[in-house]
C-alpha cells in the first residue's frame, strides 16, 4: 500500500490498544492519520502510547461505559482539530462467563456477551453518529464482526451468544448505513475468522483447532490470521477511497466461509 491514504484524518479506535485494534492504529498512523485508541487495560494502554508516540493518544477506559466513546471522540476533536471516523474493534468471548451451546448457555453469559460485543458497539456508533450529525461533516464508521456470525463451527467454536452478537452487527451496520447515507456517513463492517489476538489464546494453543484451521483457512499455507491481515481493508474504509462504499460486510477469513475444513 502506498503511503498517505489517511493524511489529515483523525480516527478513534475503540479497542485499539492490543490485537487488531492496535495493529490498525499503527497502520493508520503510517498512512498519515492521528489516532485516539481506547482500551481497558492500563498496561496495554501505556504500551500503545509508547508505540504511537506523537501520532496517537491512548485512553484507558471501558467500552461498555456510556461515556467512553463520547469522551474519546471529544478528545480527538480537541487535540487534533476535528474527528473523521470511528473504528470499533472492542469485544470478547463470553465463554468464561457462561456462553456456549444453547442448552448450556446461562442468562448471565448471554447478557455479558451481548454487553461486550453489541452494547459497547452501539454506544460507540451512537457517539460517532451524533458528533458527525452535529458537525455536518460526514465521516466513516467501521465495525468489527466475525465470520462466526454467518459460518458456524460447531465442534470448536460453539458459543451461541457470541455468534448471535456478530450476526447482529451486520444487521445493525446495514440499518445505520441505509439511514445515514443521506448525511454522507458511511458505515461498514470487517469480519475476520480466527486471528492471533489475546482473545484467541485458547484456540491458538489447541492442536486440534490448529489442524482444523489448516484446511478451514487455507489461504497462505493454512494458518491463523494475523492482526495486520485486516489493516489494509481498515485503511480503505477509513479513507476517501471508500467515499462511495457503505453498508458492506467484508470477510477477511483466509477462506473460512468458503471451505469445509476438517471435522
Amino acid at each position: 500500500m502506498s503511503e498517505g491514504w489517511l493524511i489529515e484524518k483523525n480516527i478513534v479506535i475503540i479497542g485499539g490498544t492490543s490485537g487488531m485494534g492496535l495493529s490498525a492504529a499503527k497502520a493508520f498512523a503510517a498512512q498519515g492519520a492521528r489516532v485516539v485508541v481506547v482500551g481497558r487495560n492500563r498496561q496495554t494502554c501505556n504500551a500503545a502510547q509508547q508505540q504511537l508516540g506523537e501520532k496517537g493518544i491512548a485512553i484507558c477506559a471501558d467500552a461498555i461505559d456510556p461515556s467512553t466513546a463520547e469522551n474519546a471522540i471529544n478528545t480527538c476533536a480537541q487535540q487534533f482539530g476535528t474527528f473523521h471516523g470511528l473504528y470499533h474493534v472492542a469485544g470478547g468471548s463470553g465463554r468464561k462467563m457462561g456462553d456456549g451451546p444453547l442448552h448450556e448457555l446461562t442468562l448471565a453469559g448471554w447478557n455479558k456477551t451481548f454487553e461486550l460485543n453489541l452494547t459497547s458497539l452501539m454506544l460507540s456508533n451512537q457517539a460517532a453518529i451524533r458528533w458527525l450529525l452535529q458537525h455536518k461533516t460526514g465521516g466513516s464508521v467501521l465495525n468489527m464482526s466475525s465470520v462466526l456470525g454467518i459460518s458456524p463451527s460447531p465442534l470448536h467454536f460453539a458459543t451461541h451468544a457470541y455468534a448471535a452478537c456478530k450476526s447482529a452487527v451486520t444487521g445493525f451496520t446495514k440499518s445505520l448505513a441505509a439511514y445515514y447515507a443521506k448525511d454522507n456517513i458511511r458505515v461498514n463492517t470487517i469480519a475476520p475468522a480466527l486471528v492471533a489476538t489475546p482473545m484467541a489464546q485458547r484456540a491458538a494453543q489447541d492442536e486440534a483447532i490448529l489442524s482444523f484451521i489448516k484446511t478451514k483457512q487455507p489461504l497462505d499455507g493454512g494458518r491463523i490470521g494475523r492482526p495486520e491481515d485486516t489493516d489494509g481493508l481498515a485503511c480503505y474504509f477509513m479513507s476517501d477511497y471508500a467515499r462511495f462504499t457503505t453498508g458492506q460486510v467484508v470477510y477477511v477469513d483466509g477462506g473460512w466461509s468458503v471451505s469445509e475444513g476438517q471435522v
